[in-house]
């Protein structure tokens, strides 16, 4: 009896459209278990999963599974507060135990080669949604047609500050070139998997970025350097943690992340009602301020003391609570939605292409490392909450370089995308 009813429940939810679990601590439940699968299976010594995870990053699977999971209607993002949990408490803690520890000077000493491959992307963004608007209106030109606010070419523009700085240009475009609602809905999903597809490219990149970086003829010295330091700092001071050590990390990290909300729920409202024209370099978002904030404090704290904490492990609770949001990332992505709107993923997926192309043959013409490529695209395209992921797949103490770059792409965000929307217009009549 009891099953027949469970059965019959599933059977209208999958009708309703609602995914098989929408119970959050069920759906954590098997979040956690997927990870855990990817990390015992990637310590395997069978033959088949050495090989397998070979080719195949554990960041990657951490990510693709639950997209899977999420595209079958098993678990949704869409019916799930984890990713705003995640992004909002996690996120901010997990950059501050990743931060405690980093030498930022010799993060300076990275150069300015971080810097032009940011801006290469965000150029990439500019100048890919014309052109690929172009190429599209050669071959299906009612593609990218439409009149009034349903015009492509505006939806478009939220796209555009979606991957040039975050979700609060990506609002600003949709008020400033008037996109009507039903279209806005489309570009977002055109945001969302795209990028997401990209960000899936760059992880796998991250797990060969040594062919890449032999490819590209770089110099990576600078970034063995530092890897080098923070293996050699982490040695000297490793000791077993106890319940005492973990609870000193733990109150740091939530404890600043705590502070940090408290600061962005006082600056953001301040900003927005003082000086609204800020609007347009995110400074009235209070996710901009929480980021901000807690890595600002993360690096004043590692000046002192409290960095020894990284002897503890508080760069591989940082690390589980990435891995976390990661899965909650993917868990957001429905890989069948692809096929609702297939030509306006076409132009999204020219686009990208356009933005890796442009990274790509500058990368090559200047040896930048491929880590610089993919957090300097990161930092654009996914902001705040993906660039310190990429960063941290090629070491934990990267993040915070995914961090600064990403605060950057907020303050560009909306004047690239403005611009790109006007020459998107152009390039539309």
């Amino acid at each position: 009896m009891g099953s027949a009813c469970c059965s019959a429940i599933q059977k209208e939810s999958i009708i309703l459209g609602q995914p098989l679990f929408t119970n959050d601590a069920v759906v954590l439940g098997l979040l956690i278990g997927i990870l855990a699968f990817v990390f015992i299976s990637s310590k395997s010594e069978h033959p088949f999963w050495k090989k397998f995870y070979t080719f195949v990053p554990t960041l990657l699977l951490c990510y693709f599974i639950p997209s899977l999971f999420n595209s079958f209607g098993i678990i949704s993002g869409e019916y799930s507060n984890l990713y705003f949990v995640a992004s909002r408490y996690l996120l901010p803690t997990s950059l501050v135990l990743l931060t405690i520890s980093i030498d930022l000077s010799s993060i300076i000493k990275l150069g300015t080669k971080a810097l032009i491959m940011f801006f290469t992307g965000t150029v990439g963004i500019i100048i890919g949604g014309p052109l690929a608007i172009m190429i599209i209106s050669f071959f299906a030109p009612d593609i990218v047609g439409g009149v009034g606010p349903s015009a492509v070419w505006r939806g478009l523009t939220t796209v555009a500050g979606s991957w040039i700085g975050g979700g609060a240009n990506q609002a600003a475009m949709k008020e400033v070139f008037q996109v009507g609602d039903h279209l806005f809905s489309a570009m977002i999903a055109v945001d969302v998997i795209v990028a997401n597809i990209w960000m899936a490219f760059l992880l796998y990149g991250a797990g060969i970025h040594q062919r890449l970086d032999n490819w590209l003829q770089a110099d990576t010295s600078a970034l063995i350097r530092l890897k080098e330091k923070m293996e050699t700092y982490r040695a000297q001071i490793l000791r077993m943690p106890d319940l005492s050590d973990t609870i000193k990390i733990m109150s740091v990290g939530f404890g600043v992340t705590g502070i940090a909300h408290f600061g962005s729920d006082i600056i953001a409202p301040w900003v927005s009602s003082h000086a609204p024209e800020l609007e347009k370099f995110s400074l009235t978002s209070g996710f901009f301020w929480l980021i901000v904030l807690a890595t600002t404090m993360a690096l004043g704290l590692s000046f002192t003391k409290v960095r020894n904490l990284e002897g503890a492990g508080a760069s591989r609770y940082g690390s589980l609570f990435l891995y976390i949001l990661v899965a909650t990332i993917g868990m957001k992505m429905d890989l069948l939605a692809i096929f609702d709107q297939p030509e306006l993923f076409l132009v999204g997926l020219i686009w990208m292409t356009i933005h890796a192309l442009l990274l790509i043959v500058v990368a090559k013409l200047i040896k930048a490392p491929f880590f610089f490529m993919a957090v300097g695209s990161q930092a654009n395209v996914g902001g705040a909450a993906s660039a310190p992921i990429i960063a941290s797949a090629f070491h934990p103490s990267l993040a915070p370089v995914g961090v600064l770059l990403a605060v950057l792409g907020y303050a560009v965000g909306t004047y690239g995308a403005w611009l790109c929307g006007i020459i998107m217009q152009v390039s539309a009549n």
